[in-house]
């Protein structure tokens, strides 16, 4: 799609890798990424048009956010961060963090056949104890799961006064559908203005590139519900794609293709300055 994006645009999903030397990845991991350093992604960003960034922390480096938040203190004017931590964690820990550009803490509820999918993943019961700090700060949960075993959550999500931030539409195989109880779970709480989604992971959904068309009912719904809480990432460098590593420009295209200006706006600009504190 041509034309610039809109001025203040931020890609809200990607991670730095490496360089290895400097930043090993932790022992045992589930997968080893290439390194893809901070300069590489900046150099993404600025070929796609983002004035900004949000680095999420990849299970690679489970709770070491060093490579992280060096980054994120090179750059503070245009990245913020999404960091991996439990009862290892403290107040003033957080508070540090949060002078970096940290604004949120990752769960990882993410299962396959009732297992952990990855290794080095904080659950959301470690995380509850920081709830406090975390709400003190204006940070929220960032929930990386399979929108199938979203019921099961309800509950306790109910009871967390942070934004929770549900990554990649919910990541569920499209195949399931949108009338699937999981995604209609995500998209209630959307609606709701309890929950929020990244309109990440196209291809995360077991949707064909180049146009990712499968996906589009599940974003389709997404925007329908409340586009006042949704954002938008490349997943850059794409770590473990179920399939091949997919192209960030395309997926830009797409996510273009498929939203209104006004809801660009919203979900390139917006909300992202409001959840990041930009």
């Amino acid at each position: 799609m041509s034309g610039a994006l809109p001025q203040g645009a931020c890609d809200c999903h990607c991670h730095v890798f490496g360089p290895a030397a400097r930043f090993p990845y932790a022992e045992p991991r589930s997968y080893t990424p290439d390194d893809a350093p901070l300069e590489a992604y900046l150099a993404l960003l600025d070929r796609l048009g983002f004035d900004r960034g949000v680095l999420v922390q990849p299970s690679a480096y489970g709770r070491d956010n060093r490579a992280m938040l060096d980054a994120l203190t090179r750059v503070p004017s245009r990245l913020r961060g999404v960091a991996v931590g439990g009862a290892e964690l403290d107040a003033s820990t957080l508070k540090q963090w949060h002078a970096a550009g940290v604004r949120g803490l990752r769960a990882n509820e993410f299962r396959r056949d009732g297992k952990p999918y990855y290794q080095n993943g904080v659950t959301l019961k470690e995380l509850q104890p920081l709830l406090p700090a975390m709400a003190e700060l204006g940070w929220h949960l960032q929930l990386w799961i399979d929108t199938r075993d979203l019921p099961d959550l309800l509950t306790t999500l109910a009871e967390i006064t942070v934004p929770v931030v549900v990554d990649h539409m919910g990541r569920m195989e499209h195949h399931h559908g949108t009338s699937h109880p999981g995604f209609q779970a995500l998209l209630r709480g959307v609606g709701e203005g309890r929950l929020w989604s990244k309109l990440s992971g196209t291809y995360r959904l077991g949707a064909a590139a180049p146009d990712y068309d499968e996906a589009r009912p599940f974003h389709d719904a997404l925007v329908a519900a409340n586009p006042r809480n949704l954002v938008w990432g490349t997943d850059w460098p794409h770590p473990r794609p179920e399939g091949p590593v997919p192209d960030a420009a395309r997926l830009l295209d797409v996510f273009r293709k498929w939203t209104t200006p006004a809801n660009q706006q919203a979900i390139l600009v917006n909300n992202p300055a409001r959840l990041y504190d930009f």
